[in-house]
């Protein structure tokens, strides 16, 4: 007997849908587990996260601070490295008093990238959430003094005439000595264990295919990369999915400890009650 579908909520990045391919596709064993995709923007997801409106969810580290006692993290499927951070940008060379005054974009309150930006700069407080890729032209048009990017707009923002201020994720990884947790896979607390560590255990399956088998998600990916270049697809890809998306392993999870425990510490988020981890 088959088990009821799940909904699965992810975004429509290349990391994304390469990662889930194999296992919507029924390219891999999902163990009697069937899924229904839905697919938003990082801050929506965040969003749909603390009204617990999905099975399964993609989610940013930060936001699971706020939805962790509906969730468990799951060990497959995060996006989680090295060099991959979230870069803070602007159209003209900004003093540390220019940002702190300035208006700043931000890719959502309870980004990841946001928190990275609030851990770095505290005094700058005047910030605009808008939807990642809006943030480029704002600043473009002189409605931000800067702003923070995450995913593909790293590839982008400097064939635009825009400057890197600093790289989020060097801050990290120079300050606590860790990867970079950026987003992760969180699947609703009350179910089946069984079933938790099925939908674990096929995420990893899923991501073991598309390493091996690239070619096979090409068409999905394109199909939902909102028109971006295959070259860029590519370069998203290679930077956001790799041996901590296949598992996090003990590095992986002390990024995420490390970023819980920080967080905690400046008070930035709640404190978290119950076990993160499946």
């Amino acid at each position: 007997m088959r088990m009821p579908t799940l909904t699965l909520a992810i975004s429509p990045c290349p990391n994304d849908t390469f990662i889930f391919d194999a296992m919507l596709h029924q390219r891999i064993d999902t163990e009697g587990l069937d899924f229904q995709v839905h697919f938003a923007d990082v801050e929506q997801l965040n969003q749909a996260a603390f009204a617990a409106r999905y099975d399964i969810t993609k989610l940013s580290y930060h936001a699971y601070a706020y939805a962790s006692e509906d969730y468990i993290l799951l060990r497959s499927g995060s996006a989680l490295g090295n060099h991959c951070g979230p870069l803070l940008i602007s159209k003209d060379a900004l003093s540390e008093d220019d940002i702190h005054n300035g208006k700043i974009g931000i890719p959502g309150k309870y980004t990841t990238a946001n928190f990275l930006f609030s851990l770095r700069y505290p005094e700058a407080t005047n910030k605009v959430a808008m939807l990642f890729s809006d943030i480029e032209q704002s600043l473009l048009d002189g409605k931000l003094d800067a702003g923070v990017i995450i995913h593909e707009n790293r590839f982008t923002y400097a064939q635009k005439g825009l400057k890197k201020i600093i790289d989020l994720g060097d801050y990290w990884e120079n300050t606590y000595h860790a990867p970079i947790p950026l987003g992760g896979i969180a699947i609703k607390r009350n179910t089946d264990k069984d079933v938790q560590l099925k939908v674990q255990r096929i995420i990893r399956r899923s991501i073991a295919y598309a390493f091996e088998h690239p070619e096979a998600s090409a068409a999905f990916v394109a199909q939902h990369s909102q028109e971006m270049d295959a070259a860029v697809c590519q370069q998203h890809i290679q930077l956001y999915v790799n041996q901590y998306s296949l598992d996090l392993g003990e590095k992986g999870e002390h990024a995420i400890r490390t970023l819980y425990r920080v967080a905690t510490e400046r008070q930035l988020i709640p404190v978290l009650k119950q076990p993160i981890l499946l």
